[in-house]
């Protein structure tokens, strides 16, 4: 299986510098409520509001958000109603890029999604056109520097891992979706710690771009897109060699 796409670590490295809490909070908080409406208010029985948790706790989210956050979502305190759907289109150089929506105002997030695919080079497709490129999994990110490929490996295997993949700089230890949460107590419990644990899109293949003015636009795109107040999350099959990043950034 290929690794992750090159945004998912781009985005966490940006995540610890930019000024942006509000709007992480805001992301997670819809993700919340959503996770305890479908599944309920008890994470023990709710495997998304676990790993929604999680994802909050890990950006020193509060206690009273998550727990206002969850009973809203159960109905226990007045909340919006939030709508689940996912649009799926094109970056410069032919990158699938799938974009995953939790809004209270589809028109509003289908035009300003529209908006920007058509602003800054991309396209728009119909639905199913680039999902069956990416498959749903677990996915645990650690950096090279902070911990032992050996151990990764051991821990990894033990807890019924599907693979682990060597990048650049990091290592991706890659599940199923039922292994996941499985695994990813197997690292807490070696207090092995990781810069990203979830539920995620892997692509099954990625498009190499090695062009740095077709590099910009591509990470112009997504940050864009990744900015817009209704989109949750969003995933492209894109690999950019580091010494281009670095240009670049």
């Amino acid at each position: 299986m290929s690794g992750h796409s090159k945004w998912h670590s781009i985005r966490h490295k940006k995540g610890a510098t930019d000024a942006k809490r509000g709007k992480i909070f805001s992301k997670l908080i819809k993700e919340l409520m959503v996770a305890a409406r479908i599944g309920g208010g008890d994470p023990a029985a709710n495997p998304r509001l676990r790993t929604a948790i999680a994802a909050a706790k890990a950006e020193n989210m509060p206690k009273d958000n998550i727990e206002r956050a969850i009973k809203r979502g159960t109905g226990e305190l007045e909340g919006v109603n939030y709508e689940e759907f996912i649009y799926e289109g094109y970056a410069p150089g032919g990158v699938a890029v799938l974009v995953e929506i939790l809004t209270d105002n589809r028109n509003r997030a289908a035009a300003d999604v529209r908006y920007i695919f058509s602003k800054r080079g991309g396209s728009l497709g119909e639905a199913g056109c680039v999902a069956w490129m990416f498959d749903k999994r677990g996915l645990i990110v650690f950096e090279q520097d902070q911990v032992s490929e050996d151990e990764i490996l051991e821990v990894a295997l033990e807890a019924g891992a599907e693979d682990v993949v060597t990048t650049e700089d990091q290592f991706e230890v890659h599940t199923d979706l039922a292994a996941f949460e499985s695994v990813k107590q197997a690292f807490d419990d070696r207090n092995l710690n990781y810069t990203m644990a979830e539920i995620t899109m892997v692509p099954q293949n990625t498009v190499k771009i090695d062009n740095e003015s077709q590099a910009s636009q591509v990470l112009n795109l997504m940050e864009a897109i990744e900015d817009s107040d209704d989109v949750q999350k969003v995933y492209a099959n894109f690999d950019i060699p580091a010494e281009i990043l670095e240009r670049i950034s």
